[in-house]
């Protein structure tokens, strides 16, 4: 298992929008690059994108949740 970590402090949202479905579900099979999530920090949002190939175990996070810098977001299993 590996874990997907926060590189900034901020906000954390799920998805783009909120009536859109979010990016990943937990099972979701992503690839290298895909975005997993966005953290807002004031006002600019920062995609996370996965830096490999694999699928997604747990979602840590809710919409709206805080985030700190290096605070796991996502764990994660080689695909």
């Amino acid at each position: 298992m590996f874990t997907v970590d926060a590189q900034m402090p901020g906000v954390f949202y799920r998805r783009p929008s909120p009536d859109a479905d979010p990016f990943i579900e937990p099972g979701s099979v992503v690839r290298q690059g895909q975005t997993l999530g966005l953290i807002e920090v004031m006002k600019t949002f920062n995609e996370v994108k996965a830096d490999r190939a694999c699928r997604v175990s747990r979602v840590l996070l809710d919409d709206g949740d805080e985030v700190d810098v290096g605070q796991t977001m996502f764990e994660v299993d080689e695909s």
